[in-house]
């Protein structure tokens, strides 16, 4: 759902006070879930490993007890990855940290944050005609409050962009 403008006859009393800066959004559910994944994946495939038995007919090396460990501590490092998303929001611009890459802006480079209907996530469209997803702000997390920043970041960019003629 693309957040509509605040429209002319609101008044500041209707309007919610700006945000004090700096700010971090993450999706919080996101990430308390695959950490949580993460560490049970890796508590449960080292007590596989370590519960192999190491003598007998059906004995197994030490390579591949570790192997059931390091497997669990590689499924949590993937899960920890995609926990990574956050939008860092200060005076000066955005920070917006994705799976793989962080770019920083100014303000005056975001023209438009988007959240349509059936989005995975917020995204904003960028002074060079190109789009940035914001993996922050995802409704996956919940609906209301994934919205609700992508108002607050809309404002803000509306607010700030205008401001600082480049």
């Amino acid at each position: 759902m693309n957040p509509s403008p605040t429209t002319p006859e609101h008044t500041t009393d209707d309007a919610p006070p700006p945000p004090s800066l700096p700010m971090t959004l993450r999706p919080m559910a996101t990430v308390i879930t695959l950490m949580t994944l993460g560490a049970l994946s890796f508590v449960v495939l080292t007590a596989i490993g370590l519960a192999l038995p190491s003598g007998g007919p059906a004995a197994h090396s030490i390579g591949e007890q570790a192997a059931f460990c390091l497997s669990g501590l590689l499924i949590w490092g993937v899960l920890a990855l995609l926990s990574r998303p956050r939008l860092t929001i200060t005076e000066s611009g955005l920070t917006v940290v994705n799976l793989t890459a962080v770019r920083t802006l100014e303000w005056a480079e975001v023209v438009r944050v988007n959240l349509r209907e059936g989005d995975s996530w917020a995204s904003l469209d960028l002074d060079d005609g190109s789009a940035l997803p914001v993996m922050a702000i995802q409704p996956a997390s919940g609906r209301e409050a994934a919205v609700r920043n992508a108002r607050m970041l809309r404002d803000l960019v509306d607010s700030r962009s205008g401001a600082d003629p480049r």
